[in-house]
């Protein structure tokens, strides 16, 4: 993996958050994952996936937790893990789609992050999750129509994060680089005297 961000310009940027995790927010297939593993790489800092923390703190899949248990139960603990993971400083953090739902853990964020939600339209996060059959929230019949009810519910929600990105059909590295770009925005990071950033060379 290519690091797309100039080593000083990711210093200074590491440096401005301190000991603040930048946590990626959106829904499911927006990119979080993907485009949170890349941006940690380019500022050399941890990444974390909340729902791989869940499944290693529960020893079960999302999936399994949500079919024995159920919905709230998921929640609670996905609650809980978040609060813990935030108490670990500057990192990449992606949170599950329905975590910042809960108004305790956007609390929990605002104290101990900057939230960034990756926005996407429907037909972006539609092409992507029908590559992975394990989300619970679409074992349904419909399942664009299970999309559509949650962004209805969630993008209002989403939309009282710190920062808004658009994710998009474009490599992830183009998006890392509109995180960063907004992250020097929020954080008073003069771009004008910042290197430039750098896009992979094809193939690369």
């Amino acid at each position: 993996m290519q690091k797309v961000v100039e080593a000083d310009r990711a210093r200074r940027l590491v440096g401005a958050l301190d000991t603040r995790a930048i946590v990626l927010v959106g829904i499911m297939g927006c990119g979080k994952s993907s485009v949170g593993r890349r941006l940690a790489h380019s500022l050399a800092l941890p990444f974390v996936d909340a729902d791989t923390e869940i499944e290693a703190a529960a020893n079960q899949t999302v999936a399994e937790i949500f079919a024995q248990h159920g919905e709230p139960y998921f929640r609670a603990g996905e609650q809980r893990v978040i609060a813990r993971l935030l108490k670990n400083g500057a990192q990449v953090l992606a949170t599950g789609g329905g975590a910042f739902m809960s108004a305790e853990t956007r609390r929990e964020i605002a104290a101990a992050g900057i939230s960034v939600w990756l926005k996407a339209d429907l037909s972006v996060v539609m092409s992507r999750v029908r590559r992975k059959p394990t989300r619970p929230l679409l074992n349904d019949p419909d399942p664009e129509g299970v999309m559509r009810r949650l962004m209805d519910e969630r993008y209002p929600v989403y939309a009282q994060s710190d920062l808004t990105v658009w994710s998009r059909d474009v490599p992830h590295e183009t998006v890392v680089l509109d995180v960063v770009a907004a992250l020097e925005t929020h954080l008073g990071l003069g771009a004008e005297d910042m290197p430039p950033a750098r896009l992979p060379e094809q193939g690369a």
